[in-house]
Formats: structure tokens, sequence, C-alpha cells
């Protein structure tokens, strides 16, 4: 299973930008998918889940009511809508998909993409 993430960049405090990741070499309908980040010197968090289905999703809290995750079962793709961006987001964006639903720790995650810079400049 591959997983590659796209659509991060250098923006400023209010601006948006959307994720994407495309998940090949699996069925994707049945991988749980999540986004996770990591600022410079900081450890691995989960931002945002999403079950098999797409029906259920949770966020933490900072990010609660700006972020929108979804997925598109058809497309085998994974996306993170990222409105009101503060410099607080700044960070690396990981996509992440196992076998285990929903993907709450870094321990559940079988397969990794390789990250997406988000800068949010103040």
């Amino acid at each position: 299973v591959q997983l590659v993430e796209s659509g991060g960049g250098l923006v400023q405090t209010g601006d948006s930008l959307r994720l994407s990741c495309v998940i090949s070499g699996g069925t994707f309908s049945t991988l749980a998918v999540a986004w996770f980040r990591q600022a410079p010197g900081k450890e691995r968090y989960l931002v945002a889940v999403i079950n098999k289905s797409g029906g259920n999703t949770y966020y933490e809290r900072s990010v609660k009511g700006r972020f929108t995750i979804s997925r598109d079962n058809a497309e085998n793709t994974l996306l993170l809508q990222m409105n009101e961006l503060k410099p607080e987001d700044t960070a690396v964006y990981f996509c992440a998909a196992g076998s285990k639903s929903p993907l709450w720790y870094l321990g559940d995650v079988d397969y990794w993409g390789q990250g997406t810079q988000v800068t949010v400049s103040s």
C-alpha cells in the first residue's frame, strides 16, 4: 500500500489549504484512514480521523470547526480541507492508513505517506 500526499505549502494566517492523499496498492474502502501532523521538535499526533464508510469523523480539539476530513472511496483519495489556518498549524502533515478502525494511535497505523509541509505565516 502506498500513500502519496499533496497540497501543502506556505500560506498566511486565515488562508485555506486542501491536502490530498492518494492511496494505491490496497482496497481503499477497507482501510481506516487519518491525518496526523508533526511540528519541529514535537511528537506526531492525530489531527483528524474518519471511519471506513466516511460516516463518522473525529477532530483534535484545536482544529475542530476549521478542518474537515473526507474520503472518496471511488477515487481512493483522502482529503483534509483546512480553513482559517493559524501559525500553530505549521507542521508536516502525514496521511495514515491501517486495518484497525478508527485509527486513534500511532501504533495502529500500518502505512504512512511521506508527509507534506504546511507553513502558516503570521
